[in-house]
């Protein structure tokens, strides 16, 4: 039975439990401030410090958040004892300190009724054991064992000792130490009679108790003889108790907690165990609630086991920072209640044990985990932590920030509480921000890097620690900037688009074949943050002339965009454009003026080296790009020709091979560069001679070979054979001597065994192939002995060509048929025979082009090659002077 007398404010709690009583704090009232507590005897007030309150009975726990919990054992000091049945208590709760502005002050008292009294009782709370023995007295002639009475005792007992008091004790350690009461409570042991029972009680680890493991498990133990005076005779009770110290099994999941059986201290013969009880804080627990939380109680042999679950709500969990590293433990106070009975004297003893247990350190490390985000922010999530810890601040590359200051930069901070008690923190920091560090590992490609530090908090004790973390992102974001451009008759004009990055380029122009940085005192240039514009004369020193014509010019710059300090190639622009420059003037007088100019396909040829069909007739002015030359039409070795009323003068300029004894012609790309220069006079008109084309009269045909496998031959524009003319292309117009890149590849087959050669090539004024005239260019798989002009290029395997058997390259130069010593500036169509021959039968054509001519070779067998038929054209002369 226990009845309830509650004092004070709410947030106190009085519970009687069997022999013991528990007063419960809330943490609303004990938060954060210092807790008193006093005993209240009467009129006294006894403050009890933790040396009194263990040898009085009583114990505390508070958990870090201020929940108080205070066990007082019903045989303690300062307890109004009622015949040992009924008890009073009353206590004194003072609270002061943080967050209050003065003393509070909560007094309770509590009255609880407990007559069920086994002949021993052993309580083994947090801080003290305890043991209360049912005393023998003249009028209740109970026989107990280890209780003894002496006859003489009037003659052993000092006059001073009362009688019902104790004389003196003999603590057994195992050694005997003798000590009278007054010496026992001066060290710090309780011993007291109440009407029934004697009681003593002893702290933990003190010079009189002594260790010892029992089946495993490490006990302490106090055994004492105590010499009790009565009436008419003297009583000596030897009583002991033996607590568990130890006896705990750890794993992540179940904590185990084994109790000797069998506790030789406390059990000299057989026993009979009659009850066992499991609880929490106290209380017991029925098997219903036990089965709610998993909690297990068994008898073994030599153990009486008790199992909790980690995570269990009637503990708690805690966070540590040890070396900065995050951990948690779990605490709960788990109670062992046995009765057993003695079969020699059939006394009872109640065994109770009261025994916090807090897990070992647990690691967990918190997790960064960064989600993938479309908004170009990085979206981090920090976790998972107890309800106990808070994020002070973050520490980026730029400083420390508040959480208050990370949302008002705009970082979106969150904590995330879930019903569990854990919590989560969120943060969203934008790519764009200065904190996220960026590099760019190609071109196309940020990466995005956010080094940063968790500052941490673990409440109430306000310990800190760190956890750093970095965050990378990919992505290929970069926009490269772009060219642009134009021309008008002087000038090209660049524009240059800055992209993602800026300016974070060179300007670089090519410049006698290599790249150089534009020079900007050299051009005008403009920068208005976007955009970079750059005009660059036709004439200026980084441009190049592709082809002249008898009235233009054609010229190109080359312009990079190249990124610092990487050297990436972000961009480039090629740009050609023509014109209006006239070539050649022809005077009424007799003065011709002719300007020579170097273009691109005679890289290395100087000008100033040029000269007239009479080599001492040199250039009046040049420089490295221009040669320009004035002189008579009867001078220089000009020619002169009569066609009916028309008059004309020619002369050459060339370079010779008669050069200065200093000058080499090593390394020369084309050392017979030839520019004819022409005049015809018609009455007294006086105009540049133009050579005329033949217009188009149908589209490019060209006959595909016979059978399953296809030849085709294309004109290339460049020797690199990287762009072809295409059909709407043709005709295509060419310069007198200006070479011809054609190509012919067996298509769309992938047979290594097959190789292509080309048996027979030449060139007619029309389609048709057998119409005359004719000039041979390739006979009998080789160049024509009479044409020095023709070139093959060997081939190699490249992104396009994958069969390098498969393709033949060759040139020729531009040239015209004449006939009767007249020229014929028409179109000129170029044909080839191409064989297709078995690589695995090496003798015969498959030995290579031109690798051992044919003429007088044996005939080959039909099986051996395939012969297809291919065309190109019509390539057309140029109407204007013509110069290579």
């Amino acid at each position: 039975m226990c009845i309830l007398s509650r004092a004070g404010d709410g947030g106190l709690r009085s519970e009687c439990l069997w022999n013991i009583m528990r007063l419960t704090l809330d943490e609303a009232l004990a938060v954060g401030s210092q807790l008193e507590i006093a005993a209240i005897n009467g009129t006294d007030i006894i403050p009890l410090s933790p040396t009194l309150a263990a040898q009085c009975g009583y114990s505390m726990d508070s958990d870090p958040w201020g929940n108080t919990k205070v066990f007082v054992s019903l045989l303690g000091c300062y307890v109004d004892n009622q015949a040992d049945e009924t008890f009073n208590l009353g206590l004194r709760f003072q609270m002061y300190g943080d967050g209050l502005s003065k003393k509070v002050q909560r007094d309770v008292t509590e009255t609880c009724s407990y007559s069920r009294w086994a002949s021993r009782e052993i309580l083994c709370d947090r801080n003290y054991m305890e043991v209360s023995t049912l005393m023998v007295t003249p009028e209740v002639p109970v026989t107990m064992d280890g209780q003894k009475v002496q006859e003489t005792w009037q003659d052993a007992i000092p006059d001073a000792v009362a009688p019902n008091s104790i004389w003196k004790m003999t603590f057994h350690t195992p050694d005997s130490k003798v000590m009278v009461l007054k010496d026992a409570h001066r060290a710090g042991y309780g011993a007291m009679t109440t009407p029934t029972r004697l009681v003593l009680r002893s702290p933990y680890n003190m010079p009189e108790t002594y260790a010892e493991e029992v089946a495993g498990v490490p006990m302490e133990v106090f055994s004492v003889s105590t010499y009790y005076k009565q009436v008419r005779r003297l009583a000596i009770i030897v009583a002991a108790a033996a607590c568990p110290t130890g006896g705990l099994v750890f794993t992540d999941e179940v904590i185990t907690w084994y109790v000797p059986r069998r506790i030789p201290p406390l059990i000299s013969s057989a026993f009979k165990i009659l009850e066992t009880h499991m609880g929490i804080d106290g209380q017991r627990l029925d098997k219903t609630m036990m089965a709610i939380r998993r909690y297990k109680l068994s008898i073994t042999e030599s153990h009486v086991v008790i199992e909790l679950p980690v995570g269990s709500p009637d503990g708690y969990y805690k966070s540590h920072a040890p070396d900065y590293s995050y951990h948690i433990t779990y605490t709960v106070e788990p109670m062992l209640e046995l009765l057993w009975r003695a079969e020699d004297t059939q006394a009872d003893t109640r065994y109770k044990v009261l025994f916090p247990i807090t897990t070992p350190l647990m690691p967990r490390p918190p997790h960064v985990t960064e989600s993938k985000s479309a908004s170009l922010v990085f979206n981090v999530l920090l976790g998972t932590f107890l309800h106990d810890v808070s994020l002070l601040n973050i520490t980026f590359t730029t400083g420390v920030l508040t959480v208050t200051e990370c949302n008002a930069r705009g970082f979106d901070f969150q904590e995330h509480r879930f019903a569990n008690s854990s919590k989560t923190f969120s943060l969203q920091v934008p790519f764009s921000d200065e904190v996220v560090l960026k590099h760019n590992p190609n071109p196309l490609t940020t990466v995005y890097f956010l080094p940063l530090v968790f500052g941490l908090l673990i409440l109430p004790e306000q310990i800190p620690f760190p956890h750093p973390a970095e965050l990378e992102a990919s992505l290929e974001d970069v926009v490269l900037p772009t060219t642009t451009g134009f021309c008008d008759q002087d000038n090209f004009y660049i524009s240059v688009k800055y992209g993602s990055q800026g300016d974070n380029f060179q300007i670089m122009m090519l410049h006698a074949g290599s790249w150089r940085e534009l020079d900007t005192e050299l051009y005008s240039l403009t920068d208005n943050n976007t955009h970079v514009s750059i005009v660059v004369p036709y004439t200026a020193p980084d441009t190049v002339f592709e082809a002249v014509q008898s009235d233009s010019i054609r010229a190109r710059v080359d312009l990079l965009l190249l990124e610092t300090p990487n050297m990436w190639q972000l961009n480039d622009l090629s740009l050609a454009c023509n014109f209006p420059l006239t070539m050649t003037e022809c005077y009424p007088n007799g003065t011709v003026t002719a300007l020579a100019v170097k273009v691109e396909s005679v890289r290395n040829l100087n000008p100033k080296y040029l000269t007239l069909s009479d080599q001492s007739c040199k250039p009046v002015f040049s420089n490295d790009r221009f040669a320009f030359f004035s002189f008579n039409l009867n001078s220089c070795g000009t020619t002169r020709t009569f066609f009916d009323n028309v008059m004309v003068y020619e002369n050459e300029i060339a370079m010779h091979h008669s050069m200065g004894k200093h000058q080499s012609r090593k390394g020369l790309i084309n050392p017979d560069y030839r520019h004819t220069v022409s005049c015809y006079y018609l009455v007294n008109d006086t105009e540049t001679m133009a050579f005329r084309t033949r217009p188009r009269n149908s589209d490019p045909k060209a006959d595909p070979g016979v059978g399953q496998l296809v030849v085709q031959m294309r004109l290339a524009q460049e020797v690199s054979y990287d762009i072809f003319y295409q059909t709407e292309d043709y005709p295509v117009v060419k310069y007198l001597q200006q070479p011809l890149y054609f190509e012919v590849e067996l298509m769309r087959s992938t047979d290594p065994r097959i190789a292509l050669v080309l048996e027979n090539c030449w060139a007619t004024l029309h389609e048709d192939r057998t119409t005359l005239p004719s000039w041979d260019l390739i006979v009998d798989r080789c160049e024509n002995l009479d044409d020095r002009y023709i070139v093959f290029y060997p081939v190699v395997a490249d992104a396009r060509v994958h069969i390098p058997a498969h393709v033949k390259r060759f040139s020729v130069k531009m040239f015209t048929f004449t006939t009767d010593e007249t020229v014929l500036k028409e179109q000129i169509f170029v044909h080839c025979d191409a064989d297709l021959c078995d690589t695995t039968k090496p003798d015969g054509i498959c030995s290579g082009q031109c690798a051992s001519p044919l003429r007088n070779a044996k005939p080959l067998k039909p099986t051996d090659i395939s012969q297809h038929r291919i065309s190109s054209g019509p390539i057309i002369l140029s109407d204007s002077s013509n110069f290579v």
